[in-house]
């Protein structure tokens, strides 16, 4: 056994820039990051949904009362995804999309109205607000019905009314009116990249609003086509473009840009072409023309993106990045000539930006990458030195798609990761990462965890979110008999663990498109009364009733079943049962059928019968997951094991060997016969050797060796004039943290040659 006892010294971080002799920092990495000094697992990532349609474009998190509202931008629309601070979520919203009324039709009269014309009603009820009409009645019917104020929000076929009081007080009822058709800007465009931003109501009241913009941005960061700022409630399921239609004299306008959006409380930014910066009026996103409102153009160059600064004395002010400059806006009222200025604007410096989504505020440092180096401002704007995956970065994004190269935070681990598609992908498939408390660089190294086109960084919600890259396909996850039940949306089928909610159904008496949406015990609760052989059944409490069900209640005789129907088919009627009794009075009765589902499906069958149908995947879906969380891959019950694992820096004599501060002259093989391995450690890990005899020679790996939480020491007797360890995590439930790793190893006996 040798005498020389080395602690590992590779310095943290993955250095991929240089050759893998000129590194003193770790060669290799997949999922790990570093704390201490020491590379340790990152965790672990559970799907929150499988249900968000489309590539997500956008992700932003609004936390109230212990829930989470997760939206979601995709090419067609928002959605909504509700969530405890556990991540347990309640199905998808999904967003229309109103606007203002254009026509109306459908008119009922009502009666007992007061004759006489009324102007600028207010009209009730629908999806929207605001809109007024001018309204005649004559002979206490209401004839005539003019709008005023088009409104915001409504909905085609959307019902409104106005109250009695307003229409002379007669106590006049019945009128209704129909809105035939709105006007809604929103369009869906593959093209489209969500911005978010929520804008609290400065009164104290509870009129929050969640504020949208999808520029048509995805694949140009120049782009000049412009898109309606959309608004709306955050807990509603309607958005609506924003008008200049309030204060001293609106223009009517639509607030359209091409950048984006950004709440500086209480005022609403927005940015675009020609470096335009404009700001509605304070507290109010329908007013832009009130003397604190404002629009300028401060750059010959596009805004892309706008952030808000916190605290400081000219508060409220953002930070916007043109394509050339950093311009800092500040609120600084100033009077000159008689004139109040409210709004400061100053360039900070010149630079650039890579993508409209990779800017990150960490304890008040603003990071993002530019063109060719990445950048903070803390300020000033100053260059990041990295040294170890610049090149690394730049020289394999795939720079047709930068707009998708997006940022996120971890601070409990001091990290900014920068997700980006590499290689030829047309998706982020990895991450590079600076982590600010150890002051070093390294990536995810292509794992699945870094395979995200969008999230947003743990706040209220105590974990990062993030939306997958994998489009579901269709396919058949099995074939079976249904049985569809009087044209209902309740059908029933065998047991079978491959089926779950939000499968297509295929089938004849099926419509396209119908999907699973619960699975149920195939059991019914009703009221009924028992005349020898024939079972009434007079209310159904829950559930759909069936031939084979066994009934139980308190004077039904044991294991009496349904036999066949008569009237009733799953509900209300009369059914034949195999056992003769009497119950006189109507009893509460349970009915099972063993070994069989109701499935709820998300539209009523159209034909009764029974059918072979197809269970499908939904295609283009894709997961929302919840990071940060555990070990593992959580997939519903599914836990898979997450491959993570580091690799050394060279520890070859020629490289000074162990724990050697500088080059020595020893021109001999490295043998290593021991190595102590000092992990907080769960679950098995895997120890491979690595070398080679010349920097330029093909490497020569043996092992693995194993190891667990147990294990004292590893005996191997390896020799390399260059050697590399690497350690394997792929085990589910595995998890490391690396302590201080010592190594037998000694001059070997083989010369260099």
């Amino acid at each position: 056994m040798t005498k020389r006892v080395f602690a590992l010294d590779t310095k943290p971080g993955i250095q991929r820039d240089g050759t893998v002799l000129d590194k003193q920092f770790y060669n290799d990495g997949q999922w790990v990051r570093f704390q201490r000094g020491r590379p340790r697992k990152i965790g672990g990532y559970r799907e929150m949904t499988n249900e968000f349609d489309g590539y997500s474009r956008g992700i932003y998190v609004e936390s109230e009362d212990g829930y989470n509202r997760i939206f979601n931008g995709y090419n067609n629309g928002v959605q909504r995804f509700l969530c405890d601070n556990n991540g347990i979520g309640s199905g998808i919203t999904e967003y229309d999309f109103g606007g203002i009324i254009l026509t109306l039709n459908n008119l009922v009269g009502g009666s007992s109205y007061t004759n006489g014309s009324y102007t600028n009603v207010p009209l009730t009820g629908g999806s929207g607000f605001s809109a007024t009409a001018d309204i005649t009645v004559s002979g206490g019917v209401v004839t005539v019905v003019t709008i005023v104020n088009d409104g915001y929000g409504y909905m085609v076929g959307d019902q409104l009314s106005a109250s009695d009081a307003n229409l002379g007080g007669g106590g006049g009822s019945g009128f209704t009116i129909d809105v035939a058709a709105v006007e809604q800007k929103f369009e869906p465009s593959n093209l489209n990249l969500w911005q978010f931003d929520g804008f609290f109501d400065s009164t104290g009241g509870t009129n929050n609003l969640l504020l949208a913009h999808a520029g048509k941005n995805l694949l140009a960061i120049d782009n000049t086509v412009t898109s309606a700022l959309l608004t709306g409630s955050p807990s509603g399921d309607n958005l609506y473009a924003v008008k200049d239609s309030q204060g001293s004299s609106p223009t009517g306008d639509y607030i359209e840009i091409s950048g984006g959006v950004v709440a500086l409380h209480p005022y609403v930014f927005v940015y675009g072409d020609n470096g335009l910066i404009k700001n509605c009026s304070a507290g109010n996103v329908f007013d832009w023309n009130s003397a604190d409102a404002n629009e300028v153009n401060v750059s010959s160059q596009k805004i892309v993106k706008g952030m808000p600064v916190r605290g400081g004395s000219n508060s409220p002010s953002g930070l916007f990045w043109a394509l050339d400059s950093l311009i800092k806006v500040s609120y600084a009222p100033t009077t000159v000539g008689g004139q109040t200025l409210y709004w400061r604007y100053d360039i900070i410096g010149n630079t650039s930006i890579l993508s409209s989504q990779c800017v990150m505020e960490y304890d008040g440092i603003y990071y993002w990458i530019g063109v060719d180096r990445f950048l903070l401002y803390n300020g000033t704007i100053k260059e990041i030195p990295n040294q170890m995956n610049q090149n690394w970065f730049f020289d394999n994004l795939n720079y047709s798609q930068r707009q998708k190269v997006w940022a996120t935070k971890v601070p409990r681990f001091g990290e900014i990761w920068w997700f980006y598609p590499r290689g030829d992908s047309t998706e982020c498939n990895d991450a590079i990462i600076f982590n600010i408390r150890e002051g070093t660089w390294y990536d995810a190294g292509t794992a699945l965890g870094s395979r995200r086109t969008a999230g947003y960084f743990s706040q209220v919600f105590a974990y990062p979110v993030m939306a997958g890259e994998d489009l579901s396909e269709q396919e058949t996850v099995l074939t079976q008999n249904i049985e569809t039940l009087n044209g209902s949306n309740v059908v029933v089928t065998a047991i079978s663990e491959n089926i779950a909610a939000n499968l297509l159904l295929i089938a004849t008496g099926v419509p396209s498109g119908v999907t699973i949406t619960d699975v149920q015990p195939c059991q019914a609760n009703f009221d009924a009364t028992i005349s020898g052989t024939t079972l009434t059944v007079t209310a159904v409490n829950y559930g759909t009733l069936k031939v084979g069900q066994v009934i139980s209640g308190t004077s039904v005789t044991p294991g009496t079943t349904i036999t066949a129907y008569g009237t009733g088919v799953g509900g209300v009627g009369d059914y034949t049962i195999d056992t003769s009794q009497t119950v006189g009075v109507a009893e509460t009765m349970d009915g099972l059928y063993e070994g069989y589902y109701n499935l709820v499906l998300s539209a009523a069958c159209t034909a009764t019968g029974t059918s072979s149908a197809d269970f499908d995947t939904v295609p283009n879906k894709i997961s929302l997951w919840q990071h940060e969380i555990g070990t593992n891959e959580v997939i519903g019950n599914q836990e898979n094991a997450i491959l993570s694992m580091f690799e050394t820096s060279d520890l070859g004599l020629v490289a000074g060997g162990p724990s050697q501060p500088s080059m020595v002259g020893e021109n001999r093989w490295l043998r290593l016969e021991r190595v102590e391995p000092d992990f907080i450690l769960s679950g098995e890990m895997e120890l491979y050797v690595t070398g080679r005899p010349y920097a330029q020679s093909d490497d020569s790996t043996t092992g693995p060796y194993v190891f667990d939480p147990n294990t004292n020491k590893i005996d191997m007797k390896e020799q390399r004039r260059e050697l590399r360890l690497k350690f394997v995590s792929n085990v589910q439930n595995g998890n490391y943290q690396l302590g201080y790793l010592l190594l037998n190893a000694d001059i070997g006996d083989v010369r260099g040659y």
